[in-house]
């Protein structure tokens, strides 16, 4: 069951949040800022993750909490050019498969419940319209809630 929601994603009830990243990304900006903020080992763990794995575009590296909670970081951009660069952009092929690996993991923890996002449509800079398709087709036989959140509203908890 997919279910747009309003709220802060960090509140979210779910036990697992999934996010658009680039391989090597610094989490310096958007959601991936705020939970390296809420989470700083994950940025940490991520770093030394990508010096040893250099990871590709379109894969996913899934992060778990004390209290259970995970972090799926969906790799859905291009690296940056460069050490200190900016990432690239979001492309759909990413993004399918980086859904399509969601898809697998979810299904092998055993995941319950899982939040995103407007998933690669803010740094990412890809069109809502476009991304949506690939997410109902990829998560949508899931039977678990899948809460996406399309409107940002700081501090306040979702209906989900």
């Amino acid at each position: 069951m997919i279910k747009e929601v309003k709220g802060d994603i960090l509140l979210t009830e779910a036990q697992a949040i999934a996010h658009g990243i680039a391989p090597h990304d610094h989490f310096d900006s958007g959601l991936a800022l705020s939970l390296r903020e809420n989470y700083p080992a994950m940025a940490k763990d991520f770093r030394h993750f990508c010096k040893l794995q250099n990871p590709s575009s379109g894969e996913v590296w899934m992060w778990g909490t004390v209290n259970n909670k995970r972090i799926f970081n969906l790799m859905t951009q291009e690296p940056a050019k460069g050490f200190n660069g900016h990432p690239g952009e979001a492309t759909l092929h990413n993004v399918n498969n980086s859904l399509k690996n969601l898809e697998k993991m979810v299904k092998k923890e055993g995941i319950k419940s899982l939040a995103l996002p407007k998933l690669a449509t803010g740094y990412g800079k890809l069109e809502w319209e476009d991304v949506l398709p690939l997410i109902e087709k990829r998560l949508g036989n899931l039977d678990i809630p899948i809460y996406i959140y399309s409107t940002y509203a700081k501090g306040e908890k979702a209906a989900e």
